[in-house]
């Protein structure tokens, strides 16, 4: 009877040697001063502070932040498509964008990549997705893990999981307590459909409506079902950040809620305090084509793409209108329309549609 090897059981650890080199590099270009490099050790590395001027935080009372997230059946349309180097960018944008609800800055991140076999080309593609959405975020890609389970994921399959890590003053700490009657809701638009709802997103197109991922879409001005659907997940590091930065130490931001499943009603009641509720305007922004495509494939109901999609506003701020010239003029700034969507009034706690 010949020997049993875990190359015979699906591992190859050659070539999963091979991968592993190819990642170094996308890690790096990520990195700031604040990383201890620690190559080939069994962790990461990352200063709190740091004694350089440039760097130097001087916290006071620092509060850290973890969020985590994964890319959901997404992947499935990259898979399709043998795109690989877009859902990375969504991995990083999820978490990170969680992140900066709480007003936090994004320190590092860390993946992990659960595949069928060892494919090196195709996990660099991965994590240089991952490393671009970093840099994005401008936070380091510190290190992450992969595993080949081929007993769990069939051939050509893989899972991604993602952890932020970010960090606040505890007196600047975004929680929503502060919002209050009189406060405007301004949205800042998604690139799409992000990474919610793609379960239904695959139903209807695939299923229902038996398109291909290289099918044209007139619609969406003729550009293919799979680069509809792959359109990455908006990061909003840059513009929350400058609008922090700008007002440092004044809490002019009430509440940050970034607009995943559930849509604007369920993710933006979870930052209102008892006592107050959002009356929202639905003619207020403008809902982007590939939502319109989605809803007439399906024939989707209102109130269900509502519920499961953000339907063009990716993440809402909360403050006094008193701010809104100056904010607005810092978003456009960043490359943002912004859309006033509606006004924080006293009442029953929640979300509805005036």
């Amino acid at each position: 009877m010949a020997k049993a090897t875990y190359k015979d059981a699906g591992v190859d650890l050659e070539v999963y040697d091979e991968a592993m080199t190819r990642l170094p590099r996308l890690m790096h270009r990520t990195f700031s001063p604040r990383v201890m490099k620690l190559d080939g050790g069994f962790a990461g590395l990352y200063q709190l502070d740091f004694a350089n001027r440039l760097f130097s935080r001087n916290y006071e009372d620092p509060v850290l932040v973890s969020c985590t997230d994964g890319v959901g059946t997404k992947l499935k349309v990259a898979i399709l498509v043998g795109r690989h180097d877009t859902v990375g960018i969504d991995l990083v944008a999820m978490s990170v964008n969680d992140a900066l609800c709480c007003g936090a800055e994004p320190l590092f991140f860390l993946d992990y990549v659960a595949m069928s076999h060892d494919d090196p080309a195709r996990l660099e593609a991965i994590v240089r997705g991952i490393s671009d959405g970093c840099i994005e975020a401008d936070c380091a890609l510190l290190g992450g893990e992969t595993a080949i389970m081929p007993d769990i994921y069939a051939r050509g399959e893989y899972d991604l999981a993602g952890f932020c890590v970010g960090v606040v003053e505890r007196k600047e700490l975004i929680d929503g307590r502060s919002i209050s009657p009189g406060d405007i809701v301004v949205g800042l638009p998604s690139s799409g459909l992000h990474s919610n709802g793609y379960s239904l997103v695959r139903k209807v197109v695939f299923d229902l409506a038996g398109l291909g991922v290289h099918d044209r879409v007139p619609q969406l001005g003729d550009a293919t079902v799979g680069e509809a659907l792959l359109t990455p997940t908006q990061i909003y590091a840059r513009p929350i950040r400058k609008i922090l930065q700008h007002y440092r130490q004044k809490n002019v931001i009430h509440g940050l809620a970034h607009i995943t499943g559930g849509g604007l009603r369920d993710n933006l009641e979870r930052i209102l305090p008892e006592g107050t509720r959002a009356v929202l305007d639905r003619t207020s922004w403008k809902v982007p084509p590939v939502f319109h495509w989605l809803q007439g494939l399906g024939d989707i109901d209102d109130d269900e793409m509502e519920r499961v999609f953000n339907m063009g506003i990716g993440m809402t701020l909360v403050f006094h209108p008193r701010h809104e010239s100056n904010i607005r003029h810092l978003l456009i700034e960043c490359g943002y329309e912004p859309s006033i969507l509606g006004e924080i009034q006293a009442g029953p706690r929640g979300v509805v549609w005036k």
